[in-house]
């Protein structure tokens, strides 16, 4: 019996025709194996029926751990034509038929290689660069597909003859591994100095290593692009760092040498520690312990702190000669443009800004930032989810109409691209603010369709008729001859988390900082209506009108929020003056912002549960300015940890809004009276309790089942918790986001599920 078999999802760069070529050897199988230019892997067999049946078995059951099988597609052949003699792996093939597979995703080093790493007596002792089969970059150097080395930027690097007899040796775990290299033959690290000259030293990594505990910064060249390292335990290089990157507030990722060191300073619950060494490894916010030592200016006014551990050999090896627990490890880009990834652009761009570069002379194929999220309980929320994850598709429950590419809104953007039932979502793209990061956009919505052999039938993006996508969206309709389709902001987050959890309808509660509404208006507190119909979407309730006194002004500084909504009920004059000095333009803005109050002279109102709680943050003191998307409500949450609900306000429900202005009064009226955490938390309280309620009563009242929490606002812990005790007391389903990012991370997906199952 001969047969014909092709096996489509993530099988390129997984070790899986190694697994094939033993699995066929064992059960006595001819034939061959090979990549394929769609993704897929294609395998004839030869043999008896019996053997056959238990090959199929076990590539099924004994798959390589990093593999994904989506189809097996099997087709008896006639055994007429080539006798095959043997089992072998057979040189790739362009042909490309099928849509759907994918290569994985850059994984971390494995044990296996960091024990031989530390081995003095292997041949890849000390190599900074040791990859398997199992481990090593994959999305950030691949160029094209099939996955092959002279597809990779691995090309440059011819392996030596002990590197090409280990990828030649069936029983070898670099058996067609593609970035197989060693000391002899592969990338080699090199310091240079702040002006780009080579610092002589016998061991560059550890060197640098050294040189950041010293108090130095240090651009180091990674797998997906440049961090920019720095001591945890000294304030002087983070001043530094703060002030040359324009970044006062805006917390930095951390690196810790070892899960040991990161109990010393941060709370690790069991579930933490699963995703902290998963071989992902993302950055985790961890609630920061009762002895934390390293220095406040890592995440200033923060009760948490991003940590990953290291996840390539070079890292490990940072920390050899020194003992510090932790180095910074934040991405190297200007502000808002995209990582830097190579090696001119970043002693450009970099220089003033570092002391010295740690360098490898292997190419970037593709930038891609860390992951980032948080565990509320065992549940992952990702703030960012990129290198570990993208492009690794989330498999929907039911299978498009169309093939669709959504290109997110303008902030924290990804790219999204659904074919069937699968949607791939990028890595991080960032704030599509200037060209540079347009471009970085269209790129990566490119390649995901190349990688995957897709084409698209519809381009989605955001309701707003200014914003750079919406632009792209059309000119890329026009490039592809497809049709364009504008999803409304809070209806994308609503079809994210229906694709998500396979719903066919939900009551969705959306809060954020800005959305572009049905009426031209700012929305940002929503109860949606969705189903998988863009046409059945409902805007059902929302939160209270606010005063946005100034605009984008208004978001900047919330003093202007919260004046805005105080000037209703309360003589703020005082108030105002006051904490003028928290104002860019001092005494003047704030007689400026009474005129206009007394005037009635507010242009934009907003519905946002987001400038409500950055209203909260600057009436209590905590947060004057926002320096970084969501700093005020983030640190809000920080200053609510452990506390109670003193107001004790229940919530003011007036027709199909919850009303906002009466706790806001009573935080204000109530600062001298009660602790800034409880305040704190009682506006936490306030609008998670009212729009669980309100959101509770509308789905009684539709008949619906499932009530869902989305929006960048739903990586909050509290009011995650009291919406779900809340609802789920009220025998409804409650979901939240586990897969994409609820914040506009997520948006893309959303855009590309309302596209795919949109009726023409």
């Amino acid at each position: 019996m001969r047969l014909k078999i092709i096996v489509s999802g993530i099988v390129q760069g997984v070790g899986f025709r190694p697994f094939i070529y033993r699995t066929a050897v064992k059960n006595r199988l001819k034939g061959y194996v090979r990549n394929r230019g769609d993704s897929c892997v294609e395998i004839v067999v030869d043999g008896g029926d019996e053997d056959i049946k238990r090959f199929l078995r076990d590539l099924i059951e004994k798959k390589p751990p990093l593999a994904r099988i989506y189809e097996v597609i099997t087709t008896p052949i006639e055994s007429t034509g080539e006798n095959y003699e043997d089992f072998k792996i057979y040189r790739s093939s362009d042909e490309a038929e099928l849509s759907g597979s994918v290569i994985p995703p850059d994984i971390a080093i494995c044990d296996e290689c960091l024990m031989e790493m530390r081995d003095p007596s292997n041949p890849r002792y000390d190599y900074f660069f040791i990859t398997c089969v199992n481990c090593g970059p994959r999305y950030t150097i691949i160029e094209d597909v099939p996955y092959d080395r002279e597809n990779t930027t691995m090309r440059d690097f011819q392996m030596c003859g002990f590197c090409k007899s280990e990828y030649m040796d069936p029983i070898n775990r670099r058996f067609h591994a593609q970035t197989v290299a060693c000391p002899r033959c592969g990338p080699r690290a090199y310091l240079l100095d702040a002006n780009g000259g080579i610092v002589e030293c016998r061991d560059p990594i550890r060197e640098a290593g050294r040189l950041i505990s010293e108090g130095c910064i240090i651009a180091v060249k990674g797998y997906g692009g440049f961090h920019i390292a720095a001591s945890t335990l000294l304030d002087e290089p983070l001043k530094r760092l703060r002030a040359a990157k324009h970044r006062r507030q805006k917390p930095f990722a951390i690196m810790a040498r070892s899960l040991e060191a990161v109990k010393s300073f941060a709370k690790v619950s069991s579930w933490e520690e699963k995703v902290l060494t998963s071989y992902e490894r993302p950055i985790v916010l961890l609630e920061k312990g009762e002895n934390y030592y390293l220095s406040e200016l890592i995440s200033p006014g923060l009760h948490n702190v991003g940590v990953m551990l290291p996840y390539t050999g070079l890292h490990y090896m940072l920390f050899d000669w020194v003992k510090d627990p932790a180095f910074v490890m934040t991405s190297a880009n200007p502000p808002n443009q995209p990582i830097i990834k190579d090696d001119d652009e970043a002693l450009r761009k970099l220089r003033g800004l570092v002391d010295y570069f740690l360098m490898h002379n292997r190419r970037i194929a593709h930038r891609c930032d860390d992951s980032v999220l948080r565990l509320h309980g065992y549940k992952p929320v990702f703030i960012r989810r990129s290198r570990g994850y993208a492009p690794e598709p989330i498999r929907l429950r039911l299978k498009a109409r169309s093939s669709a590419l959504g290109l997110g809104g303008e902030k924290n953007n990804t790219a999204c691209l659904v074919v069937g039932d699968k949607a791939f979502l990028s890595q991080h793209i960032g704030d599509v603010e200037n060209l540079e990061t347009l471009v970085f956009l269209e790129s990566a919505s490119k390649r995901l369709m190349r990688l995957t052999n897709s084409n698209v039938d519809v381009v989605a993006c955001d309701l707003h008729p200014k914003f750079a996508t919406t632009m792209l969206a059309s000119r890329l309709s026009e490039e592809y001859g497809c049709r364009v389709l504008q999803v409304q902001h809070h209806y994308a987050h609503t079809a994210a988390l229906l694709a998500e959890h396979g719903l066919n309808e939900i009551i969705a509660i959306c809060c954020d900082g800005y959305g572009y509404g049905l009426d031209g208006g700012a929305w940002g507190g929503e109860i949606i209506f969705g189903s998988l119909n863009p046409l059945e979407f409902k805007r059902l309730g929302h939160l209270e009108e606010q005063p946005l006194l100034g605009g984008d002004m208004a978001t900047r500084y919330p003093i202007r929020v919260a004046a805005g909504i105080l000037y209703k009920r309360v003589d703020i004059e005082e108030w105002l003056m006051e904490n003028s000095i928290n104002l860019p333009h001092g005494l003047r803005e704030a007689q400026l912002i009474l005129s206009k109050l007394k005037r009635g002279d507010v242009r934009i109102k907003t519905t946002s549960c987001g400038r409500v709680l950055d209203a909260a943050s600057a009436i209590l003191g905590v947060c004057y300015e926002r320096t970084y998307e969501g700093e005020p409500a983030m640190k809000l949450e920080s200053a609510a940890i452990n506390g109670r609900n003193v107001i004790e306000l229940e919530p003011q429900i007036r027709g199909t809004t919850l009303e906002t202005t009466n706790i806001i009064v009573s935080l204000f009226e109530g600062r001298k009276v009660y602790s800034r955490r409880d305040l704190a938390y009682s506006i936490h309280y306030y609008l998670a309790r009212g729009l669980a309620k309100l959101a509770v009563d509308l789905a009684i009242e539709y008949g619906v089942k499932s009530i869902g929490f989305t929006g960048g606002v739903a990586c909050n812990q509290i009011i995650t918790d009291i919406m779900r005790s809340f609802i789920e007391e009220s025998g409804l389903n409650f979901f939240v986001h586990e897969a994409v990012p609820p914040g506009d991370g997520g948006l893309s997906f959303g855009q590309a599920i309302a596209a795919a199952f949109s009726q023409d």
